[in-house]
This record gives structure tokens, C-alpha cells and sequence, in this order.
């Protein structure tokens, strides 16, 4: 994972108000598809992840509650598929 840690409630919302440039109280609980998909480009772009959805998963995003869950669970996904870091060497150890 390259982008900041799990995404909240507050930082979707963020996002989506950056959607029509509006301030975060007028971004609306229910989703259109339209702000839906662009959250989801700018969620990639930000986390530097793939949200690997279908469309059954796209179609259940209805609500902003719904859509923070989805994008940490992306992120959650992501993490642990991701190859895990060689431990280095301790210096002066014989090795293994």
C-alpha cells in the first residue's frame, strides 16, 4: 500500500466534495453512479490501488457509509496481498 492508511467516512466525503468543487455538508449520503465512479478513480489515484469491483459490488454502493466500507476493505485487500518485506540481515550473523 503507497497511500495513506484506511480511508474514513470524513475523507470520502472529502473526496466527493471535491466532486463540483461544493463544501463537504452539501455532499448528499445517497450516491449518484456518476460521483460513485469518479470517487472510486480518485480513491485509486490517491491509494495507488486497484478497487477491484464487480459489478454486484459497484451496484450495492448506495450510500457514503457504504462506500467508505468498500474502499477499506479495497485497501485491507490490498495489504494483504502484497508480498511481504524481506526481513534484512542482521549484520555479523552467519548465515542461514
Amino acid at each position: 500500500m503507497t497511500g495513506p492508511g484506511l480511508p474514513d467516512r470524513a475523507e470520502v466525503v472529502e473526496i466527493l466534495a471535491a466532486f463540483g468543487q461544493r463544501a463537504a455538508d452539501s455532499v448528499p449520503e445517497e450516491l449518484g453512479s456518476l460521483e460513485l465512479t469518479w470517487l472510486i478513480a480518485e480513491f485509486e489515484q490517491r491509494y495507488g490501488i486497484e478497487a477491484d469491483l464487480d459489478d454486484e459490488a459497484f451496484e450495492a454502493i448506495r450510500t457514503v457509509d457504504d462506500a467508505t466500507a468498500v474502499l477499506r476493505a479495497a485497501v485491507l485487500a490490498d495489504a494483504a496481498s502484497a508480498p511481504a518485506a524481506p526481513v534484512p540481515a542482521t549484520p555479523g550473523a552467519a548465515p542461514s
